[in-house]
């Protein structure tokens, strides 16, 4: 059985922790900028946690298991 390839598009966009937690940028940041507040934009450059039910399957892509 061949290697199982590791989703590059899924691994870019995310980041494991030393725990194991997935982390992965907010949405709504890449344009349409002017009418957000400063304060908006910048809570929204911080990086959040993955919902738990999708953890486990971006996981097994990312590692490529």
């Amino acid at each position: 059985m061949p290697k199982a390839k590791t989703k590059k598009s899924l691994a870019k966009r995310f980041k494991i922790t030393g725990t194991g937690k997935l982390l992965r940028k907010q949405k709504g940041r890449s344009h349409l900028l002017a009418k957000k507040s400063s304060k908006r934009k910048r809570s929204l450059e911080n990086d959040v946690l993955v919902a738990d039910n999708l953890v486990k399957k971006y996981k097994r892509l990312i590692r490529g298991l």
